[in-house]
């Protein structure tokens, strides 16, 4: 099935090296940040990329941390004005963080907007993409990010393999996975506890199966226990200290039936994992919506114009 999903998610080797070789605009960013504690904050995919940007901004020695934006807009949460301040948003059109964004320019933070070309971002990623299951501006984000954290000091040396990783993930032969009976369950460690939340999200929106995401720790301790041979795991294995405990959680669920599907890349460092990972999970989402005869690019509208109606009526 043509889609733009496919169409977008297969120009992301060639965006990423353009992003990365672009440095400009993220060194900036990073003096605009240096010496001052981050909020990165975001909804729905921009969440993810968030909290992937606060693993990388770490590894600076940065003090960061995440936050969903509804968990601070509605609230009324005061910005500190010493934080430094990242916004993630594609378009500049997710209600609560573009508040965010205004509030803590009001407060006097240090303010870094990342989004995609066009949204007046202080940090442009890549065009407006033409399908709601965002690819290549996600790991365009990252990739603003990553170079910011290496412009305050992260050994990020690996960072201009990343789009080679990613075209390799490209090119592995398909499907990644079956459409299970009932469940899609993906985990990983440290930063690819992200990385699965996103795939997650990828696969509810693009092939409307149901799937979760969890922190392989989190997911042992209790959901692992209703897992069995209706459901698929999807273990993402980036390295680090918690690769071989993931993998004895993987080998234990496998007992039960369930069909478990593996997916390492350590060869960059656990960091950059997350960019041929989450490759791996947007290719898992893509081809479930094919397999099952579905569009990917628009929230299920196309089938239902009272649909469109009422998620408009909410907003975005």
């Amino acid at each position: 099935m043509a889609s733009h999903m496919r169409t977008i998610m297969e120009s992301q080797p060639a965006e990423l090296e353009r992003v990365i070789g672009d440095e400009g605009p993220a060194v900036a960013a990073a003096e605009q940040l240096r010496g001052r504690e981050v909020l990165l904050v975001g909804v729905g995919t921009s969440w993810h990329a968030a909290e992937h940007g606060a693993w990388l901004l770490r590894e600076a020695g940065v003090r960061a941390r995440a936050a969903h934006a509804a968990d601070l807009a509605p609230y009324g949460v005061p910005v500190d004005p010493a934080l430094g301040v990242v916004v993630m948003s594609h378009t500049a059109g997710t209600g609560y963080s573009i508040e965010i964004l205004k509030r803590a320019r009001e407060a006097g933070a240090a303010v870094v907007h990342v989004g995609g070309i066009g949204s007046g971002a202080d940090v442009e990623t890549v065009e407006p993409e033409k399908s709601y299951a965002y690819t290549a501006s996600h790991t365009a984000a990252l990739a603003r990010i990553a170079q910011i954290a290496r412009a305050l000091g992260a050994d990020m040396k690996d960072l201009e393999r990343v789009p080679g990783a990613v075209a390799e993930v490209l090119a592995l032969d398909g499907p990644l996975i079956e459409v299970p009976s009932r469940l899609v369950e993906l985990i990983g460690a440290g930063p690819n506890a992200w990385t699965a939340a996103e795939g997650a999200l990828k696969i509810r929106e693009a092939a409307y199966v149901a799937a979760e995401g969890l922190g392989s720790e989190q997911f042992f301790h209790g959901p692992s226990v209703a897992l069995d041979e209706q459901d698929a795991l999807v273990v993402l294995d980036g390295g680090g200290p918690m690769a071989a405990r993931t993998q004895k959680i993987a080998d234990a669920v496998e007992v039960t039936g369930a069909r478990v599907v593996r997916f390492a890349h350590a060869q960059l460092g656990e960091a950059l994992s997350i960019f041929p990972l989450t490759v791996v999970v947007q290719r898992i989402a893509l081809e479930l919506s094919e397999a099952r005869g579905v569009s990917p690019d628009r929230f299920r509208f196309e089938e239902s114009r009272e649909r469109e109606v009422a998620f408009e009526g909410v907003g975005f």
